[in-house]
């Protein structure tokens, strides 16, 4: 295990930048068809329609990617928050990917803590390569990111790497959170 690497990178994409790229690329083609159009070509010539049919298919591109990324973003970001208040439990937030060595390695931790602690830790997952706009909601540099909430909501303490199950106990012990296996 001394071999294995204890954090994976996490490089977000934002939307808004693909979208912005986007608009620039149509804007460019939406530029070169006026030009060619007061170069005296008014009749529709074969590249002119297949440019058009192009700027048609990356528009429709875009409108589904920030649709599906929007559903998405509604989807994650708002129900673990809204559970945990209601339950109000501490919660232990890790943010990781499910290729990710040393996220693979936390994911039977985080099961036996879902299991065991039921009632008393709310733990969630977040895949951060398939949502990047959690990472980067969370302050996300280097994952696994574990990060611990009191009941309220406040962050308490944030690791970044691989975290133990008994180090994540010890870390809540630590921050006056007694946590005992079991049933509530």
């Amino acid at each position: 295990m001394e071999n294995l690497p204890t954090t994976c990178s996490f490089n977000g994409v934002d939307g808004n930048d693909f979208l912005t790229m986007l608009i620039v690329f149509v804007v460019f083609l939406a530029a070169q068809l006026l030009i060619n159009r007061f170069k005296g070509k008014h009749a529709m010539n074969n590249n002119t329609k297949n440019i058009g049919i192009i700027i048609l298919l990356i528009v429709a591109i875009a409108v589904a990617v920030t649709v599906k990324q929007s559903k998405h973003a509604q989807k994650t970001d708002v129900a673990p928050a809204k559970a945990a208040a209601v339950l109000q439990l501490p919660r232990l937030v890790d943010l990781g990917a499910d290729k990710c060595i040393p996220c693979k390695m936390m994911a039977p931790i985080l099961d036996d803590l879902k299991t065991n602690y039921i009632g008393r830790l709310d733990v969630e997952f977040i895949d951060v390569w398939k949502n990047s706009d959690a990472g980067k909601q969370y302050g996300v540099r280097v994952i696994p990111t574990q990060i611990f909430f009191s009941k309220d909501g406040k962050e308490l303490f944030r690791h970044e790497g691989f975290f133990s199950k008994e180090d994540i106990l010890a870390k809540w012990k630590e921050l006056g959170i007694e946590l005992a296996a079991g049933t509530p």
